[in-house]
């Protein structure tokens, strides 16, 4: 009795160190991509003068559909934005939605 639970144990932990080392090597990588997607910032960015709403809409966090369009209305009435920090004159962009998206965006 003695003998087959210390083999059932054994067996246990073997599993659970492959396993265990297994979830180390697929946590490793995503890291690796993000640090890949780090280095070209500009890969990602889109251009608050040029973008549709829509394009802002999924590129921005925290921007849904709604305040995409205020933007792009906001550039075709005042024309094309000189900084990115004009967005906060948008009604319901503040410096916190700004500086969330600040790397996502360019001019």
């Amino acid at each position: 009795m003695v003998k087959s639970t210390f083999r059932a144990l054994c067996i246990t932990l073997a599993l659970g160190g492959a396993l265990y080392t297994t979830g180390l090597s697929a946590a490793e990588s995503p890291s690796e991509t993000q640090a890949t997607q780090v280095s070209s910032p500009q890969e990602g960015q889109v251009s608050i003068n040029q973008a549709s709403a829509e394009q802002l809409a999924a590129a921005m966090n925290g921007i849904g559909l709604k305040k995409a369009q205020a933007i792009v209305s906001y550039r075709e009435q005042y024309g094309p934005f000189t900084a990115i920090d004009q967005l906060k004159e948008i009604p319901g962009i503040g410096n916190a939605l700004v500086e969330r998206n600040s790397g996502r965006l360019k001019l």
